[in-house]
């Protein structure tokens, strides 16, 4: 504590002699998440084993994960892993280029780079391309688009640390600026313009929670509001469904649905997001935040070319019955499902509320 306590007051002694020679001001240097840690234990506990430190990492501390390689490569081979957390890892050879080949005895063969964690399958990704990393913006503290990070010609931009550290979001040294607003998360958990949900596959794209949101019935709220984004997402949950729709929930509480444990975010937030691939019919491997559900069986989420959510004149998207419902139902038709699901909640809440009467 002693050495942050100096370092502390020697930046307050130099702003002063700054600004009273009338000296434009600098912002601090980054420090690194350990100099947080000094007073923000917690946090950043709770950081460390959250997915933001690991988006980027140098090979020679992702070795110990520990990772899987590409066919026919070693970590010495290996300058930095991008993710490698939950949902998968690529790989950037020693000129920072995403390798995109794997090397087998008969030569190089295109594809085969990118490891999903959750099937343990490799599968392609801009097979045989040359293909340069270029994501440090969201991947990265501290990221500048000038430069050629450890003079890697591969390389798009320089940064200060890898992974998402405090100071990405609060600002470097002792700036320490809170912005809890959604856009501040969305500068990141975006894709391409905000009035759009781009969708591959036959499922939304990864990293447009931001997105979703806007485009939602809770459009009004920021992440903040029911996360701890310090936090692991599957423990962050500061505020649940049913904090706010207490009526709601009360009534669905006794329903045969409810008794067999499945929850209000396994209809509302199904998996209709994909990050690395999908892990059976109808569902992918990252959760969609857009909660509203379309019944209509007719209703289909995705435009005719499969680029986009389809959005209403208002701008608001919905889950369909293909995510909603067939997820779990696969053996039911789209029919059925939907008169299931239209006014789902409307009995059990009527019940409630003459009782409550």
């Amino acid at each position: 504590m002693e050495s942050r306590t100096k370092r502390t007051l020697i930046a307050i002694g130099a702003s002063i002699a700054l600004l009273a020679g009338g000296a434009v001001f600098a912002a601090p240097p980054f420090e690194g998440a350990e100099y947080c840690a000094e007073c923000h234990p917690g946090q950043y506990n709770d950081w460390k084993v959250s997915g933001h430190p690991y988006k980027l990492r140098n090979g020679d501390v992702a070795q110990f994960a520990p990772l899987p390689l590409p066919e026919g490569y070693t970590w010495d081979d290996i300058s930095y892993v991008i993710g490698g957390y939950k949902w998968k890892s690529r790989y950037m050879d020693r000129d920072g280029f995403i390798i995109t080949s794997v090397r087998t005895p008969d030569g190089e063969v295109p594809g085969h780079n990118q490891y999903n964690m959750m099937t343990g399958r490799w599968v392609d990704y801009h097979a045989g391309e040359e293909k340069p990393y270029d994501c440090g913006r969201c991947h990265t503290t501290g990221y500048s688009p000038e430069g050629h990070q450890d003079g890697l010609p591969g390389i798009i931009g320089t940064w200060e640390f890898g992974g998402i550290q405090c100071e990405e979001c609060h600002g470097p040294g002792d700036e320490m600026s809170v912005d809890t607003s959604a856009a501040a998360c969305g500068r990141c958990h975006s894709r391409g313009e905000f009035d759009t949900i781009p969708a591959k596959g036959g499922f939304i794209r990864h990293h447009e929670q931001y997105n979703e949101m806007l485009a939602s019935p809770h459009s009004w709220a920021n992440c903040v509001t029911c996360h701890d984004p310090h936090k692991k997402a599957e423990f962050s949950i500061e505020r649940t469904c049913e904090d706010c729709h207490d009526d709601i929930a009360a009534a669905y509480a006794p329903t045969r649905m409810a008794g067999v444990g499945v929850d209000c975010i396994d209809c509302h937030m199904p998996y209709a997001s994909k990050s690395a691939e999908a892990l059976g019919p109808n569902t992918g491997d990252v959760r969609t935040h857009l909660f509203r559900i379309e019944t209509d069986p007719a209703y289909r989420m995705f435009t005719e070319d499969g680029a986009f959510v389809n959005l209403d004149p208002s701008g608001q998207g919905a889950v369909t019955i293909d995510f909603a419902c067939m997820g779990c139902h696969r053996n039911v038709d789209r029919d059925t499902l939907a008169r299931e699901a239209e006014n789902f909640h409307d009995k059990p809440l009527r019940v409630i509320r003459a009782v409550a009467r």
